[in-house]
């Protein structure tokens, strides 16, 4: 898989992987920017902005107008913000590429945020914030972020409070698109059947006009903890959702691939430690999961399971014992070898279409600043050693780092710290 990786005027960066034969092609723009770099008046304004760059430009005067132009192409588009980047994107037949870049440079260089259209969709996003309070799998993450590190932009929900979004004005949008998207903060990924030379003078002509202003920063995340923590949503709900949690590293860390197959091992697929014996042995619970989220300054290693209300405690500790196993004695080398071909076949998988591989090589190059091929990085993991596992283990679950948050029908005396103690 080749890729080629351009700087435009105006430090715009471009990743291109093109390949003949797809029967797509994607065009993704990413912006460096996302509720990390917000202040606490304007939490919940990157999310907001990236729904009224669909509400109208010059070109394209309404979000049907916008809508209409890509639905006319066979395209699927749509755009999603995290915490520390905000993308958009149009995917569909490759002949239309040049067309999915003047769509999307339109947006972004030319929405209006009219003022009429910000009014409607605070009622839109206000209710995208009462589905999530409605979803406990959401909730709990929500609950999460902000046990483990309360008053500062990484704690805050990605959406923002209702309060928030309700107090936001067109000057509050304009102001905070002049200060992150900007040419030197914005990476352009295509993947697909397209010519490249074609496409990179393409978008070279399209974002003339980008911002050569530099990107306001975010603040350093204060990610310390001396004590285990918890934090109980009290619902109704039939089923109990946990998410138990540790302090990790951030993505370039060079204990990152260890870290990821130590998720793989507890909690990435169906032979997993943690789906064997909350599933197939306890039958307890109907989805585990165990994942590295990792961010450019710090990470989070979580576990997550919806599990029967009537055994939490039960199933906690059954969890709390699975990590000190992993802890005291080294993986088998069947099972670090299975996990490996596991791990490396679905990163295979997840490169099968053009929106991923655009998003693979875009995202990386964006917050790392460099990338690194599928090749590198299954060298990098077969490198991974059973004591590299153990030693990872030993030093990320510890009972200062942990914290547990719990949707479900509970007392707070019953979803308490002290379990964590045990660990």
């Amino acid at each position: 898989m080749k890729t080629l990786q351009k700087k435009l005027p105006g430090g715009l960066r471009l990743i291109m992987t093109p390949q003949p034969d797809a029967a797509t092609a994607t065009v993704l723009i990413l912006v460096g920017t996302g509720s990390k770099y917000e202040t606490k008046k304007e939490s919940g304004l990157s999310h907001f902005l990236e729904h009224m760059y669909f509400k109208g430009t010059a070109l394209h005067p309404s979000a049907r107008s916008i809508s209409e132009a890509l639905d006319n192409l066979g395209a699927v588009s749509n755009a999603f913000t995290s915490h520390e980047y905000t993308g958009y994107y149009a995917k569909g037949n490759p002949k239309h590429t040049e067309t999915f870049i003047d769509i999307l440079s339109d947006i972004y260089l030319h929405s209006t945020f009219p003022e009429k259209e910000i009014e409607k969709e605070k009622g839109v996003i206000v209710e995208e914030i009462n589905m999530y309070e409605d979803m406990p799998q959401h909730k709990v993450w929500d609950m999460l972020f902000a046990l483990m590190f309360g008053d500062q932009p990484v704690g805050w929900s990605v959406a923002g409070t209702k309060e928030h979004v309700n107090s936001f004005s067109r000057k509050d949008f304009i102001k905070y698109q002049k200060d992150h998207y900007t040419g030197s903060n914005t990476v352009i990924a295509v993947a697909g059947a397209f010519d490249p030379k074609t496409i990179e003078q393409h978008i070279k002509k399209a974002f003339a006009a980008i911002s050569k202003e530099m990107p306001k920063a975010k603040k350093k995340v204060n990610d310390k903890q001396n004590e285990p923590k918890s934090v109980l949503f009290h619902k109704p709900t039939d089923q109990a959702h946990m998410a138990l949690a540790f302090r990790s590293i951030p993505f370039n860390h060079a204990d990152a691939p260890a870290l990821s197959l130590l998720s793989t091992i507890l909690g990435g697929g169906m032979s997993s430690r943690l789906f064997l014996l909350l599933r197939e042995e306890l039958g307890a619970a109907y989805y585990v999961r165990a994942e590295q989220d990792a961010f450019t300054d710090h990470g989070i290693f979580t576990i997550t399971a919806g599990i029967d209300k009537n055994r939490f405690a039960e199933i906690t500790q059954a969890i709390i014992t699975t990590l000190k196993e992993i802890k005291q004695t080294p993986v088998p080398v069947d099972e670090l070898n299975k996990v490996k071909e596991f791990t490396l076949g679905m990163m295979r998988l997840g490169l099968e279409s053009s929106d991923s591989i655009a998003g693979f090589y875009g995202t990386q190059l964006l917050l790392k600043g460099i990338y690194k091929t599928p090749e590198q990085l299954t060298k990098e993991y077969m490198k991974v050693t059973a004591a590299d596992i153990q030693r990872v283990a030993k030093k990320l679950f510890v009972v200062k780092s942990a914290n547990l948050s719990v949707v479900g029908p509970f007392e707070q005396k019953n979803v308490s710290a002290e379990i964590l103690h045990t660990l």
